[in-house]
């Protein structure tokens, strides 16, 4: 069974949301409840940059800079750093953002969550380039990973709790989803679908929070990968690097007792022997 390597030190206590910038060469991540995004060019030293108290997603936008989920709706970070919080699409101080990606069209969706994981309580939000904001649905409990195929008109989704990686069509023009089926189905003694990704064949990839590793499905839901990856609490992964073959993952020491899984927090790799889809950016 194929293992990750550790690549960096212990950099995050909440490690999330891995993504390769093509034009940077570099990955970006969140240390989420520290409220920071967290930079990477191999061979070199982890940077740290304070977006707000709660970071929950980055991807990185088309014009420069990143769009950054923060606790209660969006932040924009211009290239110099300057960091510009959107005003927040809800008041209520017990849900925040947890994950999110953007569609091929440039548009950045991010679900929420309620801190104490209370069922149902979760929206998926979506900030489109001209800076409005829409709910796209409801009553989620972990909103997590959220990917889109090749040709975008399938949109893949984890509300973690429900142990399914969830499929819709999605219309390009409108942004609507419809359709929801069921792809996956995760037994839960594996650990708890958290991020995901995909790679150019149609395999989804998808982080298993409690279970220590990444699976890969094959678009008919067959279980035919396991990556190993050391620290329980596996978060999300992502493709990368010049080609797009190597897969890097995030985890966490959310809830790790002190002393133990020394790597917990650290940004893993591994090469799986297939190549990842470009990442889409944000238009706006």
């Amino acid at each position: 069974m194929p293992r990750a390597d550790q690549v960096t030190e212990v950099c995050a206590h909440h490690g999330e949301g891995p993504v390769w910038d093509a034009d940077a060469a570099r990955l970006w991540w969140v240390d989420m409840l520290r409220g920071d995004v967290l930079g990477w060019v191999p061979g070199e030293d982890v940077v740290r940059l304070t977006v707000s108290t709660v970071a929950a997603a980055v991807r990185p936008r088309s014009r420069g800079g990143l769009v950054v989920a923060v606790e209660r709706g969006f932040a924009l970070v211009e290239p110099n750093g300057d960091v510009t919080v959107l005003a927040p699409l809800w008041d209520d101080e017990t849900v925040r953002m947890n994950d999110g990606g953007c569609d091929r069209q440039g548009r950045f969706y991010c679900g929420s969550m309620a801190y104490d994981e209370a069922p149902g309580r979760g929206s998926l939000f979506r900030l489109d380039p001209d800076g409005s904001t829409h709910t796209v649905f409801t009553g989620v409990t972990i909103s997590n990973g959220i990917v889109w195929n090749a040709e975008g008109d399938t949109v893949y989704y984890v509300d973690s709790p429900t142990h399914r990686i969830d499929a819709f069509d999605f219309d390009p023009e409108t942004a609507n989803f419809s359709a929801r089926r069921t792809v996956v189905e995760i037994p839960p003694e594996l650990g708890m679908p958290d991020g995901l990704t995909l790679d150019s064949e149609g395999g989804l990839w998808v982080a298993l929070w409690g279970g220590g590793a990444v699976h890969r499905y094959t678009p008919t839901g067959t279980l035919d990968e396991v990556i190993e990856v050391g620290p329980s609490r596996v978060t999300s992964c992502a493709f990368g690097g010049a080609d797009l073959t190597d897969l890097y993952i995030t985890t966490s020491r959310q809830g790790v007792p002190e002393g133990e899984q020394p790597g917990a927090g650290a940004l893993f790799h591994c090469r799986p022997g297939v190549r990842g889809l470009p990442t889409p950016t944000f238009a706006g």
